[in-house]
Parts: structure tokens; sequence; C-alpha cells
């Protein structure tokens, strides 16, 4: 199907009305626990950061992008000079985050088309802490996903065509088709994998901080400064794999940040039925590690905490705990009819839509026109399109690549003494089902 047939009927996003409160404090500004917002140094008392977003009605239309307000935004004098960001900064996180949307968006559609197969798990509602925490990071940091992870790939810049590829199951994907939704990698750009179990990300980018520190402090290589930023949700949280690396973190420094993101469900576990400390910020304390909570509907809020956090890892003052509250807008994965969520939890934090908010944000300081965002979003909307028509054009993996990178050893049992696959020989697959 043509590519421009695809994206005129993709999936309209949410776009009602918009609150920015905090969603446990119920405020106009969310409460940031953790760093003093001078000093940067960890002081354990709340502190109050505000976006300067104010609330308007929203209409939606049929697009991947959300729309502001429902009525012109009244004329104004410019308010670059108080605005939180540069009009270069606000575009692209504007753009980061229209990216991750419409590609969801479209992803749903592949998905229910049989372009997809097995589970594939959107991130829509989410996009403030992937756009806030990764566009703070250097070219050469480190991030490690979950199974939830396209749009932090795209953040990272892995290019929309090898990520859709890679959904497809295509040989020209970012693993060549072998690793499928929820095993993104890059060695390119610094993303350590998406991991399908909960926890399995958290030891992997542990060792990549443990890596850093070793190359500074015992090769003496102080060109090395990366940062590791490990994503992970609030199921995570209760197991012992994220309790055992935060101590290791906290015992020897290491230049890493854990964002937990903390949409409230664990499948289809509600978060304050799993644990006996659902404030997860604070489980850090245990091991003298700075704990903070940010609202993660708010991409401006969650990028002032991650570059605090990320800063502070990088001059050598070891790991932060971040809890960033948010929520996603579909059921846990496409296969999840999403019956157990009350509407009135999903319609609480629909009305606070990230995207919404941030783009009445730039209107109303100055930082953007109408015509500006149009632009980016047409642009998104192209490259979303490419993608599908790249991937749907793409090859499958040969079958020769069916025991690639599956041992260590390439003198093991995959590869024959001629140096060739194994696979590669007739009469080794001789009797086997056709792959």
């Amino acid at each position: 199907m043509a590519a421009s047939s695809l994206a005129s009927r993709a999936v309209a996003s949410l776009s009602p009305s918009i609150s920015t409160g905090a969603s446990r404090d119920d405020a106009g500004s969310s409460s940031v626990v953790g760093f003093h917002k001078r000093s940067s140094a960890f002081t354990g008392r709340r502190v109050r950061i505000s976006s300067g977003h104010g609330s308007s009605a929203a209409h939606g239309r049929r697009s991947c992008v959300v729309a502001a307000t429902a009525a012109p935004v009244k004329e104004s004098p410019p308010k670059i000079a108080d605005a939180l960001v540069t009009r270069e900064e606000g575009l692209e996180l504007y753009e980061d985050m229209i990216l991750g949307r419409c590609f969801e968006d479209m992803c749903a559609q592949m998905y229910y088309r049989s372009k997809m197969f097995g589970f594939v798990h959107l991130y829509n509602g989410q996009e403030a802490v992937s756009t806030g925490f990764v566009k703070a990071l250097k070219k050469d940091d480190y991030i490690c996903s979950t199974y939830r992870d396209h749009v932090h790939a795209l953040s990272k810049g892995v290019p929309a065509r090898q990520v859709m590829s890679e959904l497809f199951g295509k040989a020209t994907g970012c693993c060549r088709g072998q690793g499928g939704s929820m095993h993104m990698f890059s060695k390119e750009h610094r993303l350590l994998g998406g991991f399908a179990f909960i926890g399995e990300g958290i030891p992997v980018a542990t060792g990549a901080a443990f890596n850093t520190k070793y190359s500074r402090e015992v090769l003496k290589d102080l060109s090395v400064d990366a940062v590791t930023l490990a994503f992970f949700g609030d199921g995570t949280c209760n197991n012992g794999q994220f309790f055992e690396c935060l101590n290791m973190a906290a015992l020897w420094k290491l230049p890493i940040v854990y964002v937990v993101e903390n949409n409230l469900w664990a499948i289809g576990m509600d978060h304050f039925r799993a644990t006996s400390v659902p404030e997860i910020w604070k489980k850090g304390e245990a091991f003298g590690m700075p704990g903070v909570h940010v609202d993660g509907m708010d991409v401006l809020k969650v990028r002032e905490v991650a570059k605090e956090a990320i800063a502070r890892a990088r001059r050598g003052d070891g790991p932060t705990l971040v809890e960033c509250e948010t929520y996603r807008y579909r059921g846990h994965s496409l296969a999840d009819p999403d019956e157990l969520r009350k509407p009135e939890q999903k319609n609480k934090y629909a009305v606070r839509d990230p995207i919404a908010a941030f783009k009445k944000y730039l209107l109303e300081n100055g930082l953007a026109s109408e015509a500006d965002l149009k632009a980016i979003e047409k642009k998104i909307d192209e490259i979303v399109e490419d993608a599908v028509e790249f991937a749907d054009a793409s090859p499958l993996p040969p079958r020769s690549q069916l025991l690639e990178n599956v041992f260590a050893d390439p003198r093991g049992f995959g590869i024959g003494p001629d140096g060739k696959y194994r696979c590669e020989d007739p009469a080794f697959t001789a009797g086997t089902a056709e792959v």
C-alpha cells in the first residue's frame, strides 16, 4: 500500500484540553524532590519548578499531531526572554516528540495490517520523558531501554528507516531484522538495546557506566566522560536487579542516571497495589543516592531535572534516581484490550497531553509560530511515510543469517571449518522445517 495512503489514515492522537498540574500534588507546578535548583546539590527537600504553562481547550484533527488550542492564541508581546528554552531548543524538542508520536501511531496501523508480528509496545503519552532526557545527552553517551524502546531509539538518533525496518523484520533494520520490536540496538548511536524482560537492561547500563569509570580512573583515558541513562518502568522497581545495581552504582559513584518511567501500570497491575513504597524516588535514599520525582508529562520539567542529573554524573558526583510520573495512552501492548484501567484515570492524564502542552507553550512564549510547527509536522509525516515505504520494500534476512550472533566463539557450532556458516550447507539443514 502506498505510504501516502497509510499516512493519511494515521491514528488520530489525543488532543483534549490541557492541564499541566502535578499529578500527585494537583498543583500548578510539579514537585521535584532532590536537587537544589541553584546549587545542584542534593538537599532532600521539595523544590518547585514551574514551566509557565497555562490551561486551554484543545481540539483534534486527523493527524498524528496534537493541536494546542481550539481558538487562535491572542496577540501578545513575545516572551522569548522569559522562556525556559531557546527557539532552537524548543523546535528540536517539539520535532522529537512529534516524531515519536507519529511513528508509534503508524506502528499501530502496520501491526493491525500484519506488517509487524509478535508483541509491539507503544510509547504514546510518554514522549516528554524520552525527549527530555535523551536530548540532554552528548553523542557519545549511552542509553539502555526496555521493551517499549522505539521512541528511545529515535530520540538517540537511530534513523526512522532502520527502526521501522526492524519492526518489519527486514534485513535493513538496525539489528538486521533479528531483534524486532523489543530489541532495538545500535552501536553507532550508543543504544545498548531494548530488553524483553523487566530489569534486564539495568545491569547492562550499570556495566556501561562502570566502563566509563574504569577507563578514566584506571586506564587514565580522560577523554572518556560518557554518562549512561537506564530507562525502566515502575514494575521493575520491585526487582532484585534494581536494588543490586543501585547499591553498586552508589558505592562506586558511577556516572549513570536511573530513569523510572512510572506510567502507573505494570501490564495489568496497578502500581499502588504492587509496592509497599509507591514513591519510587525514595528508594534511592537507602543507598545514599539522590531521588527526584518529576512530572513526566511536562518536557521542560523533565529536561531541567535531566540536565541536572546528567551534569552531576559527568562531574563524578555519582548516580541519581529519577521517577518520571507519566502515562501510556494505549494498552500494555497492541494485543492488550486495555480493559483494566478506569476511564476516569485515562481521562485525567489524557487532558494533560505532553505534546499539546508544549505546543501551547511554544506559541504563547513567542518561540514558534503556527507555520513553524506545521512545517515540522509535515516534515515528520514525510519521514514516517518514507520509513514505511523503505521497510516494506526492503528484503527479508537471508537464511544464512539464522545462526549469526548466536554463538560467542566464531569457530563454534554455527561456523564450519571452512569459515562458512553451517546453515549454508544443505546437508546441515536437511530434514528441518523451512525457515
